[in-house]
């Protein structure tokens, strides 16, 4: 077995800090080609969107966007998958819209308060 002496605290030290430069710049590069991953998707997702949905249609989803944006974000992509499978009439307007999202919506216990 063969030992190897480091020479001094400061050169261990230098050696920490080198190695901790490389983990942060391979972890930002990670981070920047999945940043830029996402950002394509999204421009895919949107433009997908610009050609099923109408105007109207795309207007009603980024005000509900507002409100409740993981519903919307799982609408849009069943309209996708819809719009691909061929299984409704593209664009789809306004009306039609509504219609889908009172279909998909989760159903609301009404609760009534009985005054004692």
């Amino acid at each position: 077995m063969r030992w190897v002496a480091v020479g001094s605290d400061g050169e261990l030290e230098d050696i920490r800090k080198r190695r901790m430069l490389e983990l942060r710049k391979r972890l930002a590069e990670g981070e920047q080609s999945s940043e830029q991953q996402e950002k394509e998707l999204n421009a895919q997702k949107e433009a997908a969107l610009r050609q099923i949905l109408t105007y109207e249609a795309r207007q009603r989803l980024s005000r509900l966007r507002l409100v409740k944006k993981d519903f919307v974000e799982q609408i849009e992509l069943q309209l996708i998958q819809i719009a691909q499978s061929g299984r409704v009439k593209l664009p789809i307007d306004d009306k039609q819209l509504k219609q889908i999202l009172i279909q998909l919506q989760p159903s609301r216990k009404e609760i009534t308060f009985r005054r004692v």
